[in-house]
């Protein structure tokens, strides 16, 4: 009898050992560049060389909506279904940390300089602040569906998404300093340090699409102007001497220089959210096609095929 219930409870050992493994992806070397593309369709994620190479696949069985990069080697997840966010180890694979949160996560930004990342939810209506270990600095109310954000020097700007108004808050404890008229379902946010302004995109509400971005003065909020674009420009990238915008209403992208003048302009992809800059290429993720595009002298050189429902673009550029 004794050796039965000896033997019941080891079994039981091992059950229990097996189901609380954690689960790990294929390594990705640190020395590695790579563009990944997080598909929300089918969760998962593919990192890409610049040739065009699939590298690795994450394949999720969690509803993952977004990641991005905590500095070199670490990936935060989250989904806006989900009450936690997960950090992997890149170059391990491997879970380094989760950490309860409330359901409606919209958008997590990370911030280099501070080492500090932000939490936008949309049912709390919040922006809460951690450190890149997890633990939680300060917290604020804002409008209504916070969502897209951005930082420069000790302020965060924050989009709230299903409002009519921008937050300016104060990274040290996120108390609000000013609130900016914007347009309803504003989206996408670049800062131009250059020419001190703030650009803002959207999908307009109703039977009237949004067909610009519009540009902020960075300090007092007063609107300087707007570029015309293709019907809803949501998805907006700076690089060095440009700024990248697509549309998905009329599946556009465009390349604008920090004046706000239209150097060219190209029709890619099928519904694109997101665009960045990898190597010496533009890249544009076709949500509706799986595809991403590789875009070198206004021209697509190579396509490559990725999972289902391609929403956002994470860039890590080998370090020199």
């Amino acid at each position: 009898m004794k050796k039965w219930a000896f033997f019941i409870f080891s079994f039981i050992q091992v059950i229990w050992v097996a189901g609380c493994t954690e689960k790990s992806f294929e390594p990705i070397d640190r020395n590695q560049s790579f563009i990944a593309s997080i598909n929300i369709q089918e969760p998962s994620l593919d990192f890409i060389d610049e040739l065009g190479n699939v590298i690795a696949t994450w394949s999720f069985d969690k509803a993952y909506t977004g990641a991005l990069l905590l500095d070199n080697d670490r990936i935060l997840l989250y989904g806006h279904q989900l009450d936690e966010i997960v950090v992997f180890t890149l170059s391990t694979g491997k879970k380094l940390y989760s950490k309860k949160v409330e359901l409606g996560t919209t958008n997590v930004y990370y911030d280099p300089d501070i080492k500090q990342y932000f939490i936008a939810n949309s049912k709390m209506n919040t922006v809460t602040s951690f450190d890149v270990e997890g633990n939680e600095l300060a917290s604020q109310r804002l409008g209504n569906y916070p969502m897209s954000m951005a930082t420069y020097k000790d302020k965060l700007y924050v989009v709230n998404y299903k409002d009519t108004k921008l937050s300016v808050l104060s990274i040290k404890d996120l108390t609000i300093e000013q609130e900016w008229p914007i347009g309803k379902s504003s989206h996408g946010i670049v800062i131009i340090e250059e020419t001190n302004e703030l650009w803002v995109g959207g999908h307009g509400e109703g039977s009237k699409p949004n067909s610009s971005v519009k540009r902020f003065d960075l300090e007092t909020g007063v609107v300087r102007g707007s570029i015309e674009m293709p019907l809803m420009p949501v998805g907006l990238t700076k690089t060095k001497d440009k700024v990248l915008v697509v549309s998905h209403g009329h599946n556009e992208l465009y390349v604008v220089d920090f004046k706000g003048n239209v150097l060219w302009e190209k029709e890619v992809g099928a519904n694109p959210f997101v665009v960045n800059q990898f190597k010496d290429y533009i890249v544009v993720a076709g949500y509706d096609d799986h595809t991403l595009y590789f875009i070198k002298d206004g021209q697509v050189q190579k396509t490559v095929d990725v999972g289902k429902g391609a929403f956002q673009l994470l860039v890590r550029e080998e370090e020199k």
